[in-house]
């Protein structure tokens, strides 16, 4: 992957972990955000598009 995805303090694999609890249904962008801590449920939104669009 490239991008944005890889453009930020959080790790590769943060991201991942928190984009496949995402999108297996285990919470949505604000429960996630609240459990890891994340400033904003928009970074989630983001990471899942990136996700989509590139792959892993």
């Amino acid at each position: 992957m490239g991008g944005r995805f890889f453009m930020s303090k959080y790790s590769y694999e943060f991201k991942k972990k928190v984009v496949l609890e995402y999108l297996a249904g285990k919470g949505g962008p604000v429960i996630l955000a609240r459990k890891y801590g994340i400033p904003s449920e928009t970074r989630i939104k983001e990471w899942v598009k990136a996700y989509q669009n590139l792959g892993d």
